[in-house]
C-alpha cells in the first residue's frame, strides 16, 4: 500500500527540507500551503515551484486570510514593522499568534481526505526565533489531540506529527538537505517578502549563518 504525507509546505528553507526526507522514506507526498493573510505571497509562489520540483499529485493551496484580519504580527499586519535580526529569545513581533495549532489541525482534516498517515511540518527548537509553537512539548500535545479528535485517529490512533528538524541546528537541516539534493534555490526565507531577500530579518540571518556554518553558499539572491 502507498504510504502518504500531507507536508506543510511554506516555500521556505525548512519545510522543503521535510519534503526531501518524506520522499526518502518512501511517502507520496501532498503538500498543503497556506495562504494565511500574510503581507506578501512570494513564499506561496516559491511552494508551487518546490511542489512541481517534485512532481506531487496534488498541491493544496488553502486559502486562510483571517488570520490577517485578526493581527497582531508583523507578518500580517502592515502597521507593524519586520524588525532586523537581535538573537533574542524573546517572542518576537513575527510570531503569528497560534499559527502552527490552525495549520496543523487543517492538515490533520486534508490527512484523513487524502488518506495520509503522517503530517510533516518543519519546525525547530534549535534554531529558531522563541515561537512558542515550535517546541517539542506543543507537536507532541498536538499530535495526542489530533488522534483524539479524527475519525482516523479514532480508527487507527496512528495519525502522526513528524517534527524531523526538531533537534537539528540550521547548518545540520541545511547539510541534510544538500545530502538529498532539496532544492533550496526554489525556497524563500525572508519575511520582508521580496524577489531578493533583505539579508537583515531573523529568518534571513538564521539561515545565511545556517549556509556558512554548512560551508555551503546559499543559492538564492540577497539585496
Amino acid at each position: 500500500m502507498t504510504k502518504k504525507a500531507v507536508i506543510i509546505l511554506s516555500g521556505g528553507l525548512d519545510s522543503t527540507t521535510c519534503m526531501g526526507i518524506a520522499e526518502r522514506e518512501g511517502y507520496t507526498c501532498y503538500p498543503l500551503t497556506f495562504d494565511y493573510g500574510q503581507r506578501h505571497k512570494h513564499e506561496v509562489e516559491q511552494a508551487k515551484k518546490v511542489a512541481a520540483h517534485y512532481e506531487v499529485p496534488q498541491h493544496k493551496i488553502v486559502d486562510i486570510a483571517f488570520l490577517g484580519q485578526i493581527g497582531g504580527s508583523a507578518l500580517t499586519d502592515s502597521s507593524i514593522e519586520v524588525p532586523d535580526y537581535t538573537g533574542s529569545k524573546e517572542v518576537p513581533v513575527t510570531y503569528v499568534p497560534a499559527r502552527n495549532m490552525i495549520f496543523l489541525s487543517l492538515a490533520a482534516a486534508y490527512a484523513e481526505v487524502v488518506g495520509a498517515e503522517a503530517i510533516y511540518i518543519g519546525v525547530s527548537s534549535v534554531d529558531y526565533s522563541g515561537y512558542p509553537d515550535c517546541r517539542p512539548e506543543f507537536i507532541r500535545s498536538m499530535t495526542e489531540t489530533i488522534n483524539l479528535a479524527t475519525q482516523a485517529g479514532i480508527k487507527e490512533g496512528n495519525l502522526k506529527i513528524l517534527a524531523p528538524l526538531s533537534h537539528l541546528s540550521k547548518a545540520q537541516t541545511i547539510q541534510l538537505g544538500i545530502d538529498l539534493n532539496v532544492p533550496y534555490h526554489l525556497t524563500t526565507s525572508c519575511y520582508r517578502g521580496g524577489e531578493s531577500a533583505c539579508g537583515t530579518c531573523d529568518s534571513c540571518k538564521l539561515r545565511l549563518q545556517g549556509f556558512e556554518q554548512a560551508g555551503a553558499k546559499d543559492p538564492i539572491p540577497y539585496m
